[in-house]
């Protein structure tokens, strides 16, 4: 027989815990519990929040940041009330991370660059490249995206990478590029690609800066490992 919420001591059930500690106290299937409200007559709440997580349980939390609202609503207990409640959120939470990005004006070097672009890319489950052009001061101007490739590859020419950064009067520009596989370990093309642009921006004297590859919370630059000569 499942357990409703309703069969749990008070200070165990998921809103309750969260007024009385915090948020950031509760499970993960806690807190899809609390957006989620109610279970129904055969599945508790936090039965269904787990069945939410277990769809791609290999991705873990970030796997429902891709999820469409009708392959969320399928889940048995959501239906498209709940899945737009879920989906309502996960995107409020994404804006907010990328907004607190945008605040960070200056790059220092690429742990801003990462810090900035992280939000934005994490969690594409394509590859974009995209370009983050800087003024004289090392401000970020735009963080324009080139190319969207497949989950393995991005096709990206230097005539779009340069046209953006002469449109917005760049005096500078890093490469920044996703990689969906969580894994920000360079690719020779993703080298090769890097030693064409670096040369093309010399040419056109705006410098190339570094390449920042994401991954899953982590980050790869080709300047610190030295694998291109900037």
């Amino acid at each position: 027989m499942t357990m409703m919420v309703r069969d749990l001591p008070q200070e165990d059930r998921p809103r309750e815990k969260l007024l009385t500690h915090g948020a950031a106290v509760l499970s993960d299937a806690e807190l899809l519990a609390v957006l989620l409200r109610t279970g129904t007559t055969a599945r508790s709440v936090l039965d269904i929040a787990e069945a939410v997580l277990a769809k791609y349980r290999d991705k873990g939390l970030t796997a429902i940041v891709h999820m469409a609202p009708r392959e969320m609503a399928d889940i048995g207990g959501i239906g498209p009330a709940k899945a737009a409640t879920i989906l309502a959120a996960v995107e409020l939470g994404r804006r907010i991370a990328s907004r607190a990005a945008v605040k960070q004006t200056a790059i220092g070097g690429p742990e801003d660059a990462a810090a900035y672009a992280m939000p934005v890319f994490r969690f594409e489950m394509k590859e974009h490249f995209a370009v983050m052009l800087l003024d004289v001061r090392n401000h970020v101007i735009a963080m324009p995206v080139i190319s969207v490739g497949s989950l393995t590859a991005s096709v990206v020419h230097p005539r779009e990478v340069f046209r953006a950064a002469i449109r917005q009067s760049a005096a500078f520009l890093i490469l920044i590029h996703n990689h969906p596989s969580g894994d920000p370990t360079p690719s020779a093309e993703d080298a090769a690609l890097t030693r064409r642009l670096v040369k093309v921006g010399k040419l056109m004297e705006i410098p190339v800066l570094d390449h920042i590859i994401l991954g899953d919370g982590c980050f790869r630059s080709l300047k610190e490992t030295g694998e291109v000569v900037f």
